[in-house]
């Protein structure tokens, strides 16, 4: 499934309100994008995204979390829905969304963090300048994805909550120079 296509499939994994409170309190601003192709293939309409932002909130006020902003790039080269057939800059891994969440917020994107469970999150913030993080569990074919493309995350975590620890080490004066086990370790058996 490319995303949910019903507010009942929508669901707010473990821990993401609070890793979103963890960047709140680091005075970071939170943005989302999101690459929506579900849209450009006809499998829900745009009016559900807001019920999907809406879930989201909902379970990021409990504590005290909030998010800034939510870009979404809703085309797809090969859509069904013709004025959202189209190859554009805003479809990650292109930069267009982060270029223009950049502009609209006033921020500096080499700065930023892209924290993403897809090698195309990885590949966009690469590109845009951020340190990005992958989430997940980190493969040997996505090795082969990045290598050709030189690309490597900077870090990589199994869930949000360890990115916003990895964050929260990072993002401290002085220390960015930090050990990287969970990177390294990563990398050891296949790249």
């Amino acid at each position: 499934m490319d995303s949910p296509f019903t507010a009942a499939q929508f669901r707010v994994l473990p821990g993401v309100p609070k890793a979103i409170r963890m960047f709140n309190d680091l005075g970071l601003p939170v943005i989302i994008v999101s690459n929506q192709p579900g849209i450009a293939k006809g499998h829900f309409e745009a009016t559900l995204l807001p019920e999907f932002e809406r879930l989201l909130n909902a379970a990021s006020q409990s504590p005290g979390a909030h998010i800034d902003a939510t870009y979404y790039c809703l085309h797809h080269p090969d859509a069904v829905v013709a004025n959202l057939r189209k190859r554009c800059t805003c479809r990650k891994p292109g930069i267009g969304t982060l270029m223009r969440a950049a502009r609209d917020l006033k921020l500096a994107l080499s700065d930023s963090y892209m924290v993403g469970d897809g090698l195309t999150d990885i590949e966009a913030g690469s590109r845009a300048g951020c340190r990005t993080i992958f989430v997940g569990r980190w493969k040997c074919e996505h090795c082969q994805f990045i290598r050709p493309r030189g690309l490597r995350p900077t870090f990589v975590a199994k869930n949000l909550i360890e990115a916003a620890r990895l964050i929260q080490q990072d993002f401290q004066p002085n220390t960015r120079a930090i050990s990287r086990p969970s990177l390294e370790h990563a990398f050891q058996s296949c790249c």
